[in-house]
């Protein structure tokens, strides 16, 4: 399956919508079902971190997402533009004495994809942040 791209504008109610895009093409990719609830979700979370940072830093900017059942995976990419510091490490530290409780939440997002995402990688880009999520796939590369 080609790869599918969608961009939307940093609002809150386009995250549903980026869900149920994820999770259609999830099924079509052939991800067993029992996997879609935790593809849901941590696309969802992934979105909503994005429209938060975007909302703050550059609300102009769309959000982008790619999803990419090729093979034995099926992947998503969620990128922000946004420039600066969004507070995300990875991968998530264990809160310190003295740590700003306000990174909590962006670590708490991350730890949460995590543990739903069979494979979790994020990157810094020149503008912002990615995160690349994947899941086994039923599907057989021909």
């Amino acid at each position: 399956m080609p790869t599918v791209e969608m961009t939307f504008t940093p609002l809150p109610a386009h995250v549903r919508t980026a869900r149920l895009v994820a999770t259609a093409v999830a099924r079509r990719s052939g991800v067993p079902e029992a996997l879609l609830d935790e593809v849901r979700l941590a696309v969802g979370e992934a979105c909503s971190r994005a429209v938060e940072v975007h909302q703050e830093h550059c609300p102009a900017e769309p959000v982008r997402v790619a999803l990419t059942g090729a093979g034995e995976r099926f992947e998503v990419v969620v990128t922000n533009t946004a420039v600066g510091d969004d507070g995300m490490a990875w991968p998530p530290q264990p809160a310190a004495d003295g740590q700003d409780p306000a990174a909590l939440p962006a670590e708490l997002g991350l730890a949460v994809i995590a543990g739903l995402a069979d494979d979790v990688q994020v990157s810094r880009n020149g503008d912002g942040l990615s995160i690349r999520m994947s899941w086994p796939s039923g599907a057989r590369a021909g």
